[in-house]
């Protein structure tokens, strides 16, 4: 085979093997990424509020809105809080694929249910910190110090809408607080208008689609 020939060949081998590799490269599939190499953020980044336009204060206390709030005497009364288990909270998932939806609504003695519209509503990791707030304050009754301000960056927002429907989407794995408040006035049977608040635990497991209602009823 003479040199021209060889030549040929070899050119016409090489342009076989990078025509290969560019078709290869076109038909490759786009890349999915898993939960743990998804940009990682807080949970406050994702939504369009930020700390300075979420009143956490029922957090802080158990008051409703309507009430007069603690004087610096009756501070020294208040529960103290346990301190901030930073530890639990670094080991908390900060992305995920879950859903929680539901509808947040009081009903009165009479069964007639009555919707909060939207109204804030909140997921709270269940952890050490949150379940004192859970069993003391909400469950007990008791008026508890200021929150820790880093609680904020592991909280996740929502508002419901005019029906009283709300959801929360790309929630990671894990237990939560479900906390949220009805304002109610005549139609409750209050003579003005009041802050009714309503906390659940619930539960989501990878891309789960939970349906939780945020309930209760009228003392």
């Amino acid at each position: 085979m003479s040199k021209k020939q060889l030549l040929f060949l070899s050119s016409f081998i090489t342009l076989f093997i990078l025509s290969g590799c560019v078709q290869n490269d076109i038909q490759r599939p786009q890349q999915h990424y898993g939960y743990g190499q998804q940009e990682q953020g807080n949970w406050a980044d994702e939504t369009s509020l930020d700390e300075e336009s979420i009143d956490i204060s029922d957090l802080d206390e158990n008051l409703t809105e309507d009430e007069t709030r603690i004087t610096e005497n009756q501070s020294a009364q208040q529960m103290a809080r346990i301190p901030f288990p930073t530890y639990e909270y670094n080991r908390l998932k900060r992305t995920g694929k879950g859903t929680i939806s539901g509808e947040i609504f009081v009903n009165d003695t009479y069964g007639k249910k009555i919707v909060g519209s939207g109204t804030r509503l909140y997921l709270n990791p269940v952890t050490s910190y949150s379940n004192q707030w859970y069993r003391d304050s909400y469950i007990g009754g008791a008026k508890m110090q200021k929150a820790d301000s880093r609680l904020f960056n592991y909280l996740r927002f929502t508002a419901s809408n005019t029906n009283g429907k709300f959801a929360f989407y790309g929630v990671p794995s894990g237990s939560y607080y479900l906390i949220g408040t009805v304002k109610c006035g005549t139609e409750c049977g209050y003579n003005t208008p009041k802050s009714i608040r309503i906390a659940t635990k619930v539960r989501v497991s990878g891309n789960q689609i939970v349906d939780q209602d945020l309930s209760r009823f009228l003392d």
